[in-house]
């Protein structure tokens, strides 16, 4: 059956200034439990395409690659490149039949995570305990990342570009997941919540009414908690964002966020899907 556009109105998202973050504490924004767009300070200015590209060209980072499809139900590709060559190679940017991102999780060479925001991310996220990540992210126009949720508290800086996200509270049968035994449990058989078909999922059109809607805008950071479903578009024809990912308690509260994530690191494990693992070392 043909999916079809499904009009739904979105709530608010509360915004803050970062010194309000600083005083209200990142603890405290995770146990509040709503997403919140956060506006950086005008002094912090962090690296752009240029930048990025002079201080960590040399590095060797992982290229997803899948169909621009929004409805592709297959696992992208991963191979490992070097960020030069993503950035020097058009077909990475300009293929009209694929999407590609790059994705490193630098949280080993916290000078990089400071030279590429602008400010000082260590001890405000605590990145770099075990099992969280500072992740690279850049994108050309178009790339979307299909409905899914996080097992980890996600906080995510947009340096250039913009991207829109769709964000839906916690649940998950009304999500109508996808089959965890192939390792899709975090992510939804409603590929694109913009366009789906609500007779063949009529529980995710009660949740969706709750949605979010925004663009995240350079300067601005976005606090997404754990469990929460979303989706991702970028909408430039280059987007490069930085976003800490932080295990919390909250997971023991959520036992399917908690029973997917271990299924999930095992499944990964077992086939040699990206993990998400640090990179062996940046540019510093």
């Amino acid at each position: 059956m043909s999916t079809h556009p499904v009009e739904l109105g979105g709530l608010p998202v509360p915004r803050m200034d970062f010194d309000e973050f600083l005083a209200f504490g990142r603890e405290a924004l995770i146990r509040a439990d709503v997403p919140v767009i956060i506006n950086l300070p005008e002094s912090v200015r962090g690296l752009g395409r240029d930048g990025v590209a002079e201080r960590l060209g040399g590095m060797r980072v992982t290229l997803f690659t899948e169909p621009s499809n929004k409805q592709n139900s297959e696992r992208w590709t991963t191979k490992e490149i070097q960020l030069s060559e993503f950035f020097a190679d058009e077909k990475y940017l300009t293929d009209p039949g694929t999407w590609n991102r790059i994705v490193s999780n630098i949280r080993d060479s916290p000078a990089d995570v400071n030279a590429i925001l602008g400010f000082d991310a260590e001890e405000l996220f605590d990145y770099r305990r075990s099992l969280n990540a500072a992740n690279l992210w850049i994108s050309h126009k178009g790339v979307f990342t299909q409905s899914h949720f996080d097992e980890l508290e996600n906080f995510n800086i947009a340096l250039q570009g913009r991207k829109r996200f769709v964000l839906a509270p916690p649940g998950f049968w009304e999500y109508y997941p996808r089959s965890v035994r192939q390792g899709f449990g975090d992510k939804s058989q409603a590929f694109d919540f913009d366009n789906f078909d609500a007779k063949r999922f009529p529980r995710l059109v009660g949740k969706l009414a709750e949605r979010r809607e925004l663009i995240l805008e350079p300067g601005q950071m976005l606090y997404l908690p754990l469990g929460w479903w979303h989706q991702a578009e970028s909408l430039e024809d280059m987007n490069i964002n930085m976003n800490f990912w932080l295990k919390d308690t909250k997971i023991l509260r959520r036992p399917y966020v908690l029973g997917v994530a271990l299924y999930t690191m095992l499944f990964r494990k077992l086939k040699g899907v990206y993990n998400y693992q640090p990179a062996a070392g940046g540019a510093s």
